[in-house]
């Protein structure tokens, strides 16, 4: 299922991550596990924020995308089933069926 996941991180956490590497190293790790089809850093809330879409295969892959993100830079997760354009279509032509 393509989904979305936002990251943000804590700004006094962060800030220690950014300067000890550990935001660039955890978030290549996160990207080379889960192989994003898009991923986008951004502030968002007055806080560092990363998204990632990507394709979750098994929800049973959760702890292991959001645990190292809690424990390295104290981030905040959420994780949501997302369309794009061609599955937008293709739900909306089958209610109107």
């Amino acid at each position: 299922m393509r989904t979305l996941l936002r990251i943000r991180i804590e700004t006094q956490a962060g800030n220690r991550a950014i300067t000890d590497g550990t935001v660039q190293r955890a978030l290549k790790e996160l990207a080379d596990r889960i192989h994003p089809e898009a991923a986008y850093f951004l502030p968002d809330e007055g806080q560092r924020t990363a998204m990632f879409v990507f394709d979750m295969q098994d929800s049973s892959a959760i702890p292991a995308i959001v645990e190292p993100l809690f424990l390295t830079m104290n981030a905040s997760v959420a994780l949501s089933p997302v369309m794009n354009f061609d599955d937008l279509e293709k739900g909306l032509a089958a209610i109107s069926s």
